[in-house]
């Protein structure tokens, strides 16, 4: 178990703080060479006695004709092989990152200088602030975060392998208006859009953020489950204390 900063959009900060969102899906460093299309992940005996899953993965090719010796994924530089373990593990506290501004007065201070006793104004909660310096979310310290995420889950899959639910945990959500021209709901972000399915609207919203392109190169992807905490990650156990 870790503490990570993990970074989101306005959109994803304001899904998260009303309960929308409670998966993110993160590109998988590094990715597989294009043969390896089968993954797998071990069980393991935890000190419970119980088999739980490791949190390790591994890639194979798919079964040959006529048989051979699959190649596996990952391998060393002695061509030994090994089990990979992603950047994030289940029971890691992620403290969010997002785009942010201080008074006028800071404008000229880095944020490492900064006072953990300064007072922050979070962008996504109004996208018309204009009083302080704009500040990036990967600059933003860990004091000034709002928001902590417990890990519940990893997988590791394709992203497009993204389920309805899935897209729905991501943040997706059914939108006011009810039916498009051949029926059902739509779904989306906000009320500007519509999708006829949450996978569509997730599709877009991932080509927003990736570029376009990057939808179609359905990498592989970490898809990371969390309960939110609306709380500083080192303020969790003094309130709770």
């Amino acid at each position: 178990m870790a503490d990570r900063p993990i970074l989101f959009s306005g959109p994803m900060i304001r899904a998260l703080l009303a309960g929308r969102k409670t998966q993110t899906r993160r590109i998988l460093k590094p990715q597989p060479p294009e043969w390896a299309t089968s993954c797998q992940q071990p069980t393991m005996l935890n000190a419970l006695q119980q088999w739980v899953p490791s949190g390790l993965w591994a890639w194979s090719e798919e079964e040959q004709s006529p048989p051979r010796p699959l190649r596996r994924w990952p391998v060393n530089a002695d061509g030994e092989h090994y089990w990979l373990r992603p950047r994030f593990s289940i029971g890691d506290r992620l403290y969010v990152r997002e785009h942010w501004r201080t008074a006028s007065v800071h404008d000229k201070t880095p944020p490492r200088d900064l006072h953990s006793k300064t007072i922050v104004e979070y962008v996504a909660d109004n996208d018309n602030l204009t009083v302080g310096k704009f500040r990036q979310g990967m600059h933003m310290p860990r004091w000034a975060s709002r928001l902590t995420l417990i890990v519940t889950d990893v997988r590791v899959e394709r992203l497009q392998d993204i389920s309805e639910e899935d897209a729905v945990a991501e943040g997706i959500f059914q939108l006011e208006r009810k039916a498009w021209i051949g029926g059902g709901p739509l779904y989306g972000l906000h009320e500007g859009e519509g999708h006829c399915t949450a996978v569509g609207a997730y599709n877009r919203l991932w080509r927003d953020i990736n570029g376009d392109g990057s939808w179609a190169a359905n990498p592989w992807v970490c898809a990371i489950s969390f309960r939110v905490i609306k709380q500083n990650i080192d303020q969790i156990e003094k309130v709770a204390a």
